[in-house]
């Protein structure tokens, strides 16, 4: 392996921080942050007893999503926008991360 597989992530990567934690640093509520969710603009992964996870990067993008949800974007916009600004994760990427989260969910399985 290289050492890049070794390489631990930085501490705003790292999935640790609970839903309820977030909702009190952005100002959302759980409804909301579960529903960007589901909007496919933000993706935790979850604990084995199935609890979703948040990096401090996770927080930064709420608080982008929640500012211009406030100004009358759409979320369809924002996630077009997400996916024209990350020029290295396509779609198809970023569906493999959605669906990775949802299998973790399911089993029980928690990333390292």
């Amino acid at each position: 392996m290289s050492e890049l597989a070794y390489e631990e992530a930085s501490y705003k990567d790292k999935k640790v921080i609970s839903i309820g934690v977030v909702s009190e640093l952005t100002g959302l509520t759980e409804r909301q942050i579960r529903y960007y969710e589901e909007r496919n603009l933000i993706f935790p992964e979850r604990s084995p007893r199935g609890s979703r996870k948040y990096s401090f990067s996770d927080v930064e993008t709420l608080m982008e999503i929640a500012n211009k949800i406030e100004d009358g974007v759409q979320t369809f916009e924002i996630r077009q926008e997400m996916i024209r600004q990350n020029g290295k994760e396509d779609q198809r990427e970023l569906r493999k991360r959605m669906l990775r989260g949802q299998l973790n969910a399911q089993f029980g399985i928690q990333d390292k």
